[in-house]
């Protein structure tokens, strides 16, 4: 089955659309933390959206290139060492491309690059235990359902429970 969604790295003519994106018509109630959009474009410019420590990329439709939202990552630490460095990600897309089956498919391409670029053994995403759309999206992306983080996100004014998924790298074939 051919991919419908690809992923690809913003340009400086994606700056005005990103910062579109971080208006409250874009965000949706579950990425709405009441921050302030932030000039992306000069941050493309100077360094691009990714660096070793974060990164974000355009999601858009495979057969037609539109672009209809953005996947990011970020390291967090399990341990000291830099072996127990792994990836949270997100995923943010335009509501008309909500309920469609793109948000698992980018967020498993988001893995598969990850696992492909990083040494890092583990991915976990978390979202909001209402999101129930992304909770379906992260599993039919292979995500595992870890359990739940109480009171451990605060938006729109309140603390909200998260749900914990990950994804550990695949072992290689024995001989």
């Amino acid at each position: 089955m051919r991919p419908r969604v690809r992923l690809r790295e913003a340009t400086t003519a994606d700056a005005r659309l990103l910062e579109l994106w971080q208006g409250p018509g874009y965000r949706g109630e579950f990425n709405d933390f009441g921050l302030p959009s932030r000039p992306v474009g000069s941050a493309i410019r100077e360094r691009g959206l990714i660096d070793e420590d974060r990164g974000a990329l355009i999601v858009e439709v495979a057969q037609d290139g539109r672009p209809i939202g953005s996947v990011s990552w970020h390291a967090v630490h399990y341990g000291p060492n830099p072996q127990s460095r792994s990836w949270n990600i997100g995923i943010a897309l335009v509501p008309e491309a909500r309920g469609h089956g793109y948000g698992g498919e980018a967020q498993r391409l988001l893995a598969d690059r990850l696992f492909a670029t990083t040494t890092a053994n583990r991915i976990d995403a978390m979202t909001d235990v209402e999101n129930t759309a992304e909770q379906r999206a992260l599993e039919k992306a292979g995500f595992v359902r870890e359990g739940v983080l109480r009171g451990a996100q605060f938006r729109a004014g309140g603390w909200h429970d998260l749900v914990v998924y990950s994804l550990v790298r695949p072992a290689p074939p024995t001989i």
